[in-house]
């Protein structure tokens, strides 16, 4: 009796520890863009004065009013949103195609093109090559440079596949015997039943897509074209340059400050994604633990 007490003291304050840690790191990574939301909503004078504060001091929507004017930015925003849906589509689909004839033992060559998908995960050609193919496809200061280069990714389509992999064959054949075509069995059968696993992957796809600047660093040459992360890049390093460039008055920089400004610009940028989350939370651990466990 006196064991069963010790063993359960024991389960309890170790309980207590994991949850008291849980909240503590909880806090760490909560509070910092909690702190960045309250500090772009709140009056610039009082919120100059520094320190940490839960809740906005008093409470101004000017930079986000000067912010969202910007052309730049705006631009920046239409930009990526494109990028990202069209990125995510695009890539998903092909990521598909390219899984599902790789989760099929009876197809020929499958254990050459596995480990030639294999060895692009492992060794790449470098940015100088990429850049110059590129240049010669004629992607250079279009959208599609910055949508093509990031499509297929190794790792995701080894994940869709070993998801297609737990697929029963079964549903195939008695498919085959009412006469459907491998086509009308991947589009009726296999995406339908692979939901979670797409979700999964658009998901991964759509955040590597909002969060790319360095494509448009190296690909994009008009500024009208700039993905939003770059123009938050610009802001970030040279907020008083960018302020000038981006034709903020001197009006405007007497209500608001760079710090304010970047504060602003962080929320607009990482809040459409983390709007995402809700949607595809459901499939996230289903597509991923099943595409990874099963090999």
């Amino acid at each position: 009796m006196k064991n069963s007490t010790n063993k359960f003291s024991k389960s309890n304050a170790f309980d207590i520890f994991n949850i008291f840690f849980m909240i503590i790191l909880i806090i760490l990574m909560v509070y910092p863009f909690w702190h960045i939301v309250m500090y772009s909503i709140s009056d610039v004078r009082l919120a100059m004065r520094g320190g940490l504060f839960l809740w906005p001091r008093g409470f101004s929507l000017e930079t986000y009013r000067v912010v969202l004017k910007n052309p730049v930015v705006l631009s920046g925003f239409r930009v990526s949103v494109i990028v990202t849906v069209i990125g995510t589509a695009f890539a998903t689909f092909f990521t598909a195609t390219t899984a599902y004839p790789l989760s099929k033992k009876r197809m020929r060559g499958r254990t050459f093109f596995s480990l030639y998908v294999l060895f692009t995960m492992l060794f790449n050609g470098g940015m100088i090559p990429t850049y110059l193919l590129v240049k010669s496809l004629g992607l250079i200061d279009t959208l599609w440079a910055l949508i093509l280069p990031n499509a297929i990714h190794a790792w995701n389509i080894f994940v869709m596949r070993n998801f297609f992999a737990t697929i029963p064959e079964s549903l195939e054949e008695s498919a085959r015997i009412d006469g459907a075509s491998d086509l009308l069995i991947f589009f009726k059968i296999i995406l339908p039943l692979s939901k979670a696993v797409l979700a999964t992957i658009g998901l991964f796809l759509a955040v590597g897509y909002w969060n790319d600047f360095f494509s448009t660093i190296l690909y994009i040459q008009s500024r009208n074209k700039w993905a939003l992360q770059a123009v938050l890049r610009e802001i970030v390093t040279n907020t008083e340059m960018a302020m000038s460039r981006q034709g903020m008055s001197a009006v405007h920089r007497q209500t608001i400050t760079t710090q304010s400004v970047i504060m602003a610009n962080i929320v607009i940028v990482t809040v459409p994604i983390i709007l995402v989350y809700p949607f595809v939370q459901k499939y996230f651990v289903k597509g991923v633990m099943i595409g990874s466990v099963k090999g």
